[in-house]
Formats: structure tokens, sequence, C-alpha cells
């Protein structure tokens, strides 16, 4: 039996550091996850994919199965629509949102690759006061360094 409890905790650590550990295991009502069993109320992806399942092959109404599963209907509408576009990859939670430095793309990105002289020190701080100047964006600094690829010390 403390096997059986150690393979849980590893589990649930592995799910934890995929970004797949469902945070409200509790929520999910359907009988299948409350047996100690195949179903885990604990994998968010399992949970999403047993919920849509339930809807189109089962004929539960998506008020029905998002009570059941612990889900907003909103929730359940993106679950579905990014089960559409790539399958079961799509219901892995990923962070939403705009990927890198997206304030400072064309004439921003250009404008600083000016500004810096191979060389020498960057200085980060100096520069977000020249954007704000030439072009009324407020940006951190470290925005700066991750747009031009210097690497964060201490």
């Amino acid at each position: 039996m403390p096997n059986r409890i150690e393979h849980k905790r590893s589990k649930a650590k592995i799910l934890a550091e995929e970004g797949t550990l469902n945070p409200a295991p509790e929520k999910v009502g359907d009988p299948k996850f409350q047996e100690d069993g195949f179903f885990d109320p604990r994998d968010i992806v399992q949970v999403k994919y047993e919920m849509l399942r339930r809807v189109f092959v089962d004929k539960m109404s998506v008020t029905e199965a998002s009570d059941e599963y612990g889900v907003s209907r909103p929730t359940f509408y993106q679950a579905r629509a990014d089960f559409d576009d790539a399958g079961l990859g799509g219901l892995v939670p990923r962070k939403r949102g705009p990927r890198g430095p997206h304030k400072l793309q064309g004439e921003v990105l250009a404008f600083l690759k000016e500004q810096v002289a191979p060389g020498e020190p960057l200085r980060a701080r100096e520069l977000t006061d020249r954007i704000r100047t030439k072009f009324g964006l407020d940006v951190h600094p470290r925005t700066i360094e991750r747009a031009l690829g210097v690497k964060k010390t201490a």
C-alpha cells in the first residue's frame, strides 16, 4: 500500500511540473473520477477530454457537463475549440497571451538596435527613457534586455 501512495505523489508532482495538474480536482463530480482507478481528477487533460466525450458521445448537455466536471461553460467551449484545433494536445494548458516582447517589434526594435553599440554595455534603463520620448511607450528594462538577447546577470 505505501507504494501506491508514493506513486500518487509522484504522479501529482509530474502533473504539476508539466502544467497539467487540475487546480480543483475536488470539483470533478463524475463517479468514474471518484474511484481509485484509471480516471484521475488531478489530470486536467483527462478531465477535459472526458467532459468533451460526455457531451459529444453520451449527449450530455454542456451545462450538465460543465457542472459535473467543475468548470465554467466558457472553459468548456475553450476546451472544445482547443481540441478541434489541435486534438488531445490542444487540451494541455498553455500560457495564453503574447509570447515575447510584443511592444518591441518593427520600428521600435530597429530603433533599439541602432542605440546599442557593439562591445559596450547595454544601458536598458536609459533606453526606456529614449523609447518613452520617441514612441510614447513605457517598457520595462528587462523587456529591452530580452528583446536584444541579453542574459540577465545576478
